[in-house]
């Protein structure tokens, strides 16, 4: 294989498919990316096995070949080379020579044959919409996934397909966030898949603020995610999400109108001085005021009164305060609302005049 290319038309693609690289892998293969050169394009691929990362440029020459290169290593060079630099790549046996100016390289290489690629998706549902609102989705709802949880289907996010609309369900067994945004989907029924924690963080890494229409294809284990110059697959965890539309509190009588800045600051100030491990801070709610305390073992106390308004019977219910805080900032209006119905029962935090996207937090015991 050779290869000419400049360090800026290679570095967008190679820093893309390199994300997907994990540092320590079960397998050598893993470590490195492959490049394949044909009809004036490099196609670089990614894998770690559950996600794969397709990137592609253009180029100006007619080079062809492929070879499989160590990840990190290819792209720390390319990054530390100068602006406009060429490089040059020539495979000779095991070994890959890269040339920049007056700094030569020398990588070992590995055999392609040994890379895996996913195989094409057979595709059973496909819909577009913009790049702004698949990742929109993404970060209102993906704080709420959970972490090397033994229900594995937690440690996704689930989205749902149904006609026109596309939403985001995550939750960690403690709280639950919910997104949802227009979308071209054409389903005759709700469809329901999960994808997995780290193809959501890829894939939100990916993503532009932009009204660029992307093409998603789902399919029985995968999911495909066309953006321009780059392909995303990842697979799917297969496992029944629980019926979130269940947990989410309804007829809740008390409702409690703050200023979303107001309360999350007081938030931020109280729980320093609450317990480290259990972040639990305790809401003691009367007419028009709100009274947020925080305690912890070493018997350091914190007190803050914020205004809201609030009409009716007082109520004390204890949260934990990463919880909330996390709510509020992925609420975008300046005025949220919580709906309580006794200090036993999940809260439902929503903001006034934004309707996609909703929080539930359980109460703790302090």
């Amino acid at each position: 294989m050779k290869l000419t290319i400049l360090r800026e038309t290679l570095l967008k693609p190679l820093q893309a498919v390199s994300g997907v690289v994990e540092r320590r892998q079960t397998l050598p293969i893993l470590a490195n990316i492959l490049l394949r050169a044909e009809n004036k394009q490099l196609t670089l691929t990614g894998t770690d096995l559950e996600v794969e990362l397709i990137a592609k440029a253009t180029l100006d020459s007619d080079d062809t070949g492929e070879c499989t290169l160590p990840a990190r290593k290819f792209m720390d060079i390319c990054r530390s080379l100068p602006d406009e630099t060429e490089i040059k790549l020539n495979l000779s046996g095991d070994r890959a020579t890269l040339q920049a100016g007056k700094s030569r390289f020398t990588l070992a290489t590995l055999p392609i044959e040994d890379f895996p690629v996913i195989e094409e998706i057979a595709a059973s549902w496909e819909f577009t919409v913009s790049q702004k609102s698949l990742k929109r989705l993404i970060e209102k709802t993906n704080f709420a996934m959970a972490q090397q949880d033994v229900r594995y289907y937690l440690n996704g996010l689930m989205i749902e397909l149904s006609q026109g609309n596309l939403r985001a369900v995550a939750t960690d067994g403690h709280r639950l966030a919910i997104c949802s945004v227009p979308a071209e989907v054409d389903v005759s029924e709700t469809q329901q898949i999960v994808v997995p924690r780290k193809g959501v963080m890829e894939l939100a890494r990916l993503l532009e603020d932009s009204e660029d229409t992307v093409h998603v294809q789902v399919g029985t284990n995968h999911i495909k995610v066309n953006l321009p110059d780059i392909s995303f697959t990842s697979k799917l965890i297969d496992g029944r999400f629980p019926d979130y539309e269940r947990v989410v509190p309804k007829g809740g009588d008390k409702l409690v109108s703050a200023d979303k800045e107001t309360l999350r600051k007081a938030l931020i100030r109280t729980s320093i001085l609450s317990n480290e491990k259990y972040r639990g801070i305790r809401f003691q709610i009367e007419s028009d005021r709100l009274q947020i305390q925080a305690h912890n073992p070493e018997q350091e106390e914190a007190e803050e009164e914020i205004p809201i308004e609030y009409k009716g019977e007082s109520i004390e219910i204890g949260f934990n305060a990463n919880y909330i805080q996390d709510a509020l900032a992925a609420l975008e209006p300046s005025q949220v609302t919580i709906t309580l119905s006794d200090a036993n029962s999940s809260c439902l935090i929503t903001a006034d005049g934004d309707d996609d996207c909703s929080y539930v937090v359980m109460p703790m015991r302090l």
